[in-house]
């Protein structure tokens, strides 16, 4: 199967649809507060009006407690929830919408077994819950297991098809397609997602 397109961190009614008019199968939105490409309730109902079941919502959140998932979850109509912060197996737990887990693999390191229906993995920065722009190894992702992963890091037009020809679930990209930190650049865009899914 074709792999999947997810465009996180997006924050403009215009962007969101201008990925799922490219071919995105999933737009990130993210509702951690410190990120630049933060977005407030009202933006994200406003998103998921514009989109309505064109793509699936994901929300993206960072340590957050479970009411503050669960308020956004409900009036965002999300489709799935990422947990890219500490969470533990009490937090994935009782959600009616599927869950990722964001793992930042470094070399050497091992993956931690989670209870998550899909893991997202990123490049490493030990001070950054994602959008670091750092690239995995390819090599570090042919030992793993990608039918249930989605691939993030560093990720690009350029180098999308490298990626996406190992067969992942889905790659994941948000500032390989911007012009400024939440603002997309909509060739980049449709670029990025022609060279991700002609690559099988």
């Amino acid at each position: 199967m074709t792999v999947r397109v997810k465009i996180c961190g997006i924050t403009r009614v215009e962007d969101a649809r201008a990925a799922v008019a490219a071919g995105a199968d999933l737009i990130g939105l993210n509702f951690y507060a410190k990120s630049p490409r933060y977005v407030e309730l009202d933006r994200a109902r406003e998103i998921r009006a514009a989109l309505g079941s064109q793509a699936a919502v994901v929300g993206v959140f960072v340590n957050s407690e479970r009411a503050y998932i669960d308020e956004r979850l409900r009036a965002a109509s999300l489709d799935m929830i990422q947990f890219s912060g500490d969470e533990d197996d009490a937090a994935l737990a009782g959600w009616p919408v599927p869950s990722i887990i964001a793992r930042r693999l470094q070399p050497g390191g091992s993956v931690t077994p989670h209870r998550a229906d899909y893991v997202l993995f990123d490049g490493f920065d030990a001070k950054l819950h994602g959008g670091t722009g750092v690239r995995i190894a390819l090599e570090l992702l042919r030992q793993l297991d990608l039918s249930h992963a989605f691939v993030a890091g560093g990720l690009n037009p350029d180098n999308v098809a490298e990626v996406a020809a190992l067969g992942p679930y889905a790659v994941d990209c948000a500032s390989g397609v911007e012009s400024s930190p939440g603002v997309k650049d909509h060739d980049k865009l449709r670029s990025f997602v022609k060279n991700a899914k002609r690559s099988r």
